[in-house]
């Protein structure tokens, strides 16, 4: 009898053995086998900050990046003290509930790339942002407008218009517009500070942004920026067409190209009426724009006007006879076909008069 009472509880702790191991290897296999339901290509699943485990297991589970919720739990449960961030994360390959879990524990988020180009104004990176529809256009456009964040380097600045560098930026959908603001600024203090920037800041970044607007082309840089500073220095008025464009949309009364209205606007940002630079930055310069305000070429120049040749350059000439037969040479190369039909060529051709 003693035998048997052995024999069946043997027989019964064999079975709940084999059971607990089937369990086991089921976990297991839940939890540590590559898992990908392809449901769609790629999955996006935003985890909010605040969510407990047992929700983000179930966001999980139903967008198909882990075989079962439980898997996920009991990875959670051999891991009590792991962090796990807020954020939202891509899911496009096979993975198992281990790695899921690992990479929410190092908040690997998906991140955003959006370009600023050179030359790009607030008013243009707020589209690129709605484009984009992470960062609100109109919540760039409210932050960038307050110019704190840059008061220590500019302190007559009125915005931060100039001082958002133009370059490539990783965003998440948590990105508020001030942290992008100060993400942009911060890059402009290293640009700065690596071409050994000294001087009037203020002065030099409005400089540079209109040289910025007005040509594409880097070995013209220099040039342009000692027009402008021979003009300023013979008290000649910049006559500068994008500070029309961006007095224009500051006033949200741009339309395409130049009117004679925008012309004979009394806004301060206006350089056709008001003499000196404008009171700011009107777009925001790269690199090459920024050294070349620093360090302008020595030029006799005064004036320029996009060449007809087609090449996307200009002609830069000391008087204003030489200036108007260079824009006679343009306006004939246009009727033939022969000119580049770009902004900047077509407004640079109004500039046949002097002061």
């Amino acid at each position: 009898m003693a035998r048997r009472r052995m024999k069946r509880g043997s027989w019964r702790f064999g079975a709940l053995a084999l059971a607990l191991v089937a369990s086991g290897a089921w976990f297991a296999w839940q939890s540590f086998s590559p898992f990908y339901a392809g449901r769609q290509q790629v999955t996006l699943l935003d985890l909010p900050r605040g969510t407990g485990s047992r929700r983000i297991a179930a966001l999980l589970a139903d967008a198909g990046a882990i075989r079962s919720q439980w898997a996920f739990l009991l990875v959670r449960a051999l891991r009590p003290a792991a962090k796990l961030q807020a954020g939202e994360y891509r899911f496009h390959k096979p993975a198992s509930a281990w790695e899921v879990f690992r990479r929410i524990e190092r908040g690997d988020v998906f991140f955003y790339e959006i370009t600023i180009p050179e030359g790009s104004n607030i008013f243009d990176i707020a589209g690129i942002l709605d484009q984009a529809g992470v960062v609100s256009g109109e919540a760039f456009r409210k932050a960038a407008s307050t110019p704190a964040l840059i008061r220590d380097l500019a302190p007559n600045a009125p915005s931060l218009e100039g001082y958002l560098f133009p370059a490539t930026y990783r965003i998440t959908r948590h990105t508020t517009a001030p942290q992008l603001c100060r993400n942009m600024t911060d890059r402009f203090r290293r640009a700065w500070k690596s071409i050994a920037g000294v001087g009037d800041m203020h002065r030099l970044v409005t400089l540079a942004s209109l040289v910025e607007k007005e040509t594409g082309l880097d070995a013209e840089r220099p040039l342009v920026a000692s027009v402008f500073l021979n003009r300023l220095e013979r008290n000649m008025r910049l006559e500068c067409d994008p500070t029309t464009i961006y007095a224009a949309q500051l006033e949200a009364r741009y339309r395409r190209g130049i009117h004679r209205s925008d012309l004979e606007s009394r806004h301060p940002y206006n350089t056709y009426q008001h003499g000196g630079l404008p009171p700011g930055p009107i777009a925001n310069p790269g690199l090459k724009s920024l050294d070349a305000a620093l360090r302008p070429a020595q030029t006799g120049f005064l004036f320029f006007v996009a060449s007809s040749n087609g090449a996307g350059g200009h002609v830069f000439t000391t008087n204003l006879v030489a200036h108007q037969r260079a824009v006679a040479d343009y306006r004939r190369g246009q009727q033939k076909g022969k000119a580049a039909s770009t902004d900047r060529g077509v407004s640079r051709s109004r500039k046949t008069t002097g002061d």
